[in-house]
């Protein structure tokens, strides 16, 4: 399969690939404040953000040169949502502040004085998905290196949600639609081994099934896309914070499952992706 958008391998340009999988994910666009949801997969500005922060990028360091990636997501585990309880106070003991701001920009107090707030936070749980960035060659392999050795802790989306490892999966000489399809499916041993005995018992056999591939839905950023995505970051300044859209594509995908096949008595390979959040303090 060929993405007849994206230039050829041998014009310099390459595709990333990221494993993205942690205890908890969480990927905010428009939500804000009290309420702070989450996209069922992962957005431009998450990943954008990560790939920042691993090469040591400050909040007000221009994105011009990750700007024109382009991103393709794939689901291979989609999680369970998550709705996490928060309670805001200052520990101070004063009263929160109002919402609004005076002509002079200055935050009142509540009134009546207002001590703990109730946020809510979404999440989502166990899930997994393959990130694809394709772009020039050069850049991408300084991504790589990057990420594998970061300026700065890495997170999925928030600052509490590290990644588990590998977090690269490696550069692929290809178009960005032809790696996410060739890339062997991602989702935990659990999740591997439930759906080959789920597959095993809607088909009466009594063992499980180990298909040699496995349909998963992805999300990939084409110019010519017939769907839109509000999540492109213009700055991570905190004070000009800016997003612009970007079209996208949405379909899905036949991928290699990697599981042995159905004549041997050998179970699904060993999952060797453990969940090791400090490991990057270490490096």
């Amino acid at each position: 399969m060929t993405d007849p958008s994206t230039p050829p391998a041998g014009d310099g340009q390459a595709v990333l690939l990221l494993r993205l999988a942690g205890p908890l994910q969480s990927w905010g666009d428009r939500s804000a404040f009290n309420r702070r949801e989450t996209r069922p997969d992962p957005t431009k500005s998450g990943v954008l953000g990560l790939l920042a922060a691993a090469a040591g990028y400050s909040r007000d360091h221009s994105l011009e040169d990750l700007l024109p990636l382009r991103l393709g997501i794939r689901v291979d585990q989609p999680g369970t949502l998550l709705r996490d309880y928060h309670t805001v106070s200052d520990y101070r003991g004063r009263p929160l502040p109002q919402a609004g701001v005076s002509a002079k920009g200055i935050q009142k107090p509540t009134s009546p004085a207002k001590h703990t707030h109730v946020t809510t936070r979404y999440y989502l749980q166990d899930a997994v998905f393959v990130a694809a960035i394709a772009g020039p060659a050069d850049l991408l392999t300084t991504l790589d290196q990057a990420v594998k050795a970061p300026a700065f802790p890495l997170a999925l989306g928030r600052r509490s949600c590290p990644p588990t490892q590998p977090l690269s999966l490696g550069l692929r000489t290809t178009d960005l639609t032809e790696a996410l399809t060739k890339e062997p499916w991602q989702a935990s041993k659990r999740a591997r081994e439930h759906y080959a005995r789920r597959l095993g018992r809607e088909r009466g056999l009594g063992k499980p099934v180990y298909p040699a591939r496995i349909d998963r839905s992805a999300t990939v950023e084409d110019p010519h896309g017939d769907d839109i995505a509000h999540d492109v970051p213009v700055s991570f300044d905190p004070h000009t914070r800016a997003f612009t859209s970007r079209r996208v594509r949405h379909h899905w995908l036949s991928v290699p499952t990697s599981f042995p096949p159905n004549d041997t008595t050998d179970g699904p390979p060993a999952d060797d992706t453990g969940h090791d959040p400090f490991a990057l303090l270490g490096w």
